[in-house]
């Protein structure tokens, strides 16, 4: 279990003043949460910006919990030495017998992983990065349990609040951090009313962020119901929004011979899903679906594009809209895109083609030299 140690940082305290103003602030955001509709480049933005430093990353699920996030004990092998009744290791000569046998052992997940990296390199500057893709997707308060306290940060990127490692993480962070120094200790100090906190992480006896650690996090508005983020928690993250843009990749959509443009399709289907959801959550983001040399195939598009649509945003209003009519007059549904053959079933293009000419998106002109337009 861990508990609160209740030393938080004191704006009014003037002992080791000169010291704190000394100490460089972060700066970039320490905790913050990209989001937006699927295909808004959330993760590429960040490992854009991360591609300098060390990055660990995890993604949550539903099965996610504090243990697969910070650490736990887990069975492992290990070869130790063969004994007998006496306790004592057997030998052949001078070779002691061996065997693989069943252990428990700590294993450090990724929290407690970018946790020690980050106060290991803390005197060479050096940024350490945890990110976290599809936060929204776990059960953040059971995930972070009383890690949440560590997400209050001072105004020089450090924990306000330390809290306590029970027996085993103590363990597990003294062997982790044996032989470290942190040169730069008495300017960490007096921000804790000159306690020796540095000398209580390195002992593994508290926690505490330091501000090296960065944990970033990506969250796709359209999965937002799956376990809702309370307000506490938000507050304590920086939120960037990835709006929907055109990337500028001049990418296509080959169907039935014929090249459609990608950007102007989605700028088309999302003004729809905004008139009939009256929600941004559902919208397609430039790189939801991704294309080869350029070119974004009908079977690529149907399968992403067609079944996410037809399946995830319109499938609860009954396909109500003009977009939906097949040539008959009946609905095109969705299994309607493919032959009728079983595992060998094909993509039906020129129903992928009706379903563009009913959203409005014209053919690309593609303009063929003539011999006469050769150049004198």
């Amino acid at each position: 279990e861990i508990t609160n140690v209740n030393t938080p940082y004191d704006d009014g305290k003037e002992d080791g003043l000169e010291e704190k103003e000394v100490m460089a602030k972060p700066s970039l955001s320490l905790q913050q949460i990209f989001y937006g509709a699927p295909g808004t480049g959330k993760s590429h933005t960040i490992k854009e910006e991360t591609k300098e430093s060390d990055v660990i990353r995890t993604t949550f699920h539903p099965d996610t919990d504090y243990s697969t996030f910070v650490g736990a004990y887990k069975p492992t092998t290990a070869l130790l030495p063969i004994c007998d009744e006496l306790g004592q290791p057997m030998k052949i000569g001078a070779t002691t017998l061996h065997k693989e046998q069943i252990v428990y052992e700590f294993v450090a997940q990724s929290f407690l992983q970018a946790y020690v990296n980050a106060w290991k390199k803390f005197d060479k500057d050096d940024k350490q990065y945890l990110v976290i893709e599809e936060i929204n997707r776990g059960n953040c308060a059971q995930i972070f349990g009383d890690l949440f306290q560590l997400l209050d940060r001072n105004d020089y990127g450090f924990s306000d609040y330390p809290i306590k490692a029970d027996a085993d993480m103590k363990r597990q962070l003294q062997k982790a951090f044996a032989g470290l120094v942190i040169a730069q200790k008495d300017k960490i100090n007096a921000m804790y009313e000159g306690k020796d906190i540095v000398s209580q992480v390195l002992n593994g006896d508290i926690l505490l962020l330091p501000n090296n650690l960065y944990i970033w996090a990506t969250m796709n508005t359209s999965d937002q119901s799956l376990f809702p983020i309370d307000s506490a928690f938000k507050r304590r993250w920086d939120w960037t929004y990835m709006p929907i843009s055109d990337a500028e990749k001049n990418w296509i959509i080959e169907v039935d011979g014929n090249n459609y443009d990608w950007w102007l399709f989605l700028e088309k289907i999302n003004e729809k899903i905004g008139s009939t959801t009256n929600s941004e959550d559902k919208k397609l983001g430039y790189f939801f679906c991704k294309a080869q040399d350029g070119v974004i195939s009908a079977k690529t598009f149907v399968g992403k594009v067609i079944f996410y649509l037809w399946n995830d945003v319109f499938k609860d209003y009954e396909f109500g809209d003009a977009i939906f009519n097949d040539e008959d007059g009946s609905k095109l549904s969705f299994d309607k895109f493919y032959t009728s053959e079983g595992k060998n079933s094909k993509v039906v293009e020129k129903k992928v083609a009706l379903f563009l000419k009913n959203l409005g998106i014209e053919i690309i002109a593609t303009e063929i030299m003539s011999t006469d337009d050769t150049i004198n």
